[in-house]
């Protein structure tokens, strides 16, 4: 195949009651993976996605079911078809699934790696009434400003992910996030929202996890990369274990860099394994198609405009 493709992978927020369900259903390929996930973590991980509970929106759940349907949509697509991707890249919690795609990192050590990060996220958060707010309609420098000003006067809120254009995301302490909404919105923004986190990613409140996370990086992942990976932290590529493990330990303090990432890609197109935000951020960002693989019907869609 002549085309250039880009692979990319969704992170924390896309989870949702139901997600991979078709998968399961209709491939036995993927109930085996669910089958040996649920193993590895002694989650039962089909209830944690196709019952309604309160589970899936915990972030040390949240990120093991969000790789387990992206890992789950990618071995699928691997198994019609070859592709070498240009690159890869995640959001977050993604970057660590994009790992996968390059041989990397293992499936199932990958979920028992991004489950210990979802852990360690939680603890460095507790007893900080910690959480994160999306910022609509008001351009970057303007949000890193007031943030600046609020940090000079106490507070603790730092820009935490650029995902296009007039919307970036913002992390730190909930009281002082509720506080400076209102400033958000006298210099432009259309809205200021708080998210329904219980964490604060992509900011200095979680700088205890940082090491804990090293050593787990470094036992897991692999010296062994078939296409490059853009970096979260500083939007560039790596190939190497020692960048993997450097920058993503650096990532969960740093913001993360997803439109600096995208914009200006020279691909064909862009294929997001087992989510559909990062498609619709795309549209923002990129001229070339993003396809979203999340069913069975997707991913046939997929294969028969790649081919």
């Amino acid at each position: 195949m002549s085309k250039e493709i880009a692979f990319i992978f969704p992170g924390q927020g896309s989870q949702i009651i139901g997600m991979g369900k078709d998968f399961y259903e209709k491939s036995p390929i993927a109930k085996d993976i669910f089958k040996k996930a649920s193993e590895r973590l002694g989650i039962d991980m089909q209830s944690l996605m196709f019952e309604e509970n309160t589970n899936l929106n915990e972030t040390e759940f949240a990120q093991p079911a969000i790789l387990l349907v992206s890992a789950v949509a990618f071995k699928l697509f691997q198994e019609n078809v070859q592709i070498t991707p240009k690159f890869v890249l995640g959001h977050s919690l993604g970057e660590i699934t994009s790992l996968i795609s390059v041989g990397a990192l293992d499936m199932y050590d990958a979920l028992e790696l991004v489950r210990e990060r979802g852990l360690l996220m939680r603890k460095a958060c507790e007893g900080k009434n910690a959480g994160m707010m999306v910022i609509i309609g008001l351009d970057d420098e303007k949000t890193e400003n007031i943030c600046k000003e609020a940090r000079e006067d106490g507070k603790q809120i730092w820009a935490a992910n650029y995902n296009s254009d007039g919307q970036i995301v913002i992390a730190g302490i909930k009281d002082d996030l509720n506080e400076c909404a209102d400033k958000f919105k006298e210099a432009g923004a259309k809205r200021a929202m708080l998210l329904a986190m219980s964490v604060a990613s992509h900011c200095p409140l979680l700088k205890s996890a940082q090491n804990p996370l090293k050593e787990k990086l470094e036992i897991f992942i692999k010296d062994k990369f078939t296409a490059p990976v853009i970096s979260n932290a500083d939007a560039k590529p790596y190939e190497s274990k020692k960048e993997a493990v450097d920058l993503l330990e650096k990532q969960l303090i740093s913001p993360v860099l997803y439109k600096q990432s995208i914009s200006g890609q020279k691909v064909d197109a862009f294929i997001e394994f087992g989510g559909s935000v990062l498609k619709g951020l795309n549209k923002r960002l990129n001229e070339a198609p993003t396809y979203s693989i999340t069913d069975m019907a997707t991913l046939e869609e997929t294969l028969k405009i790649i081919r």
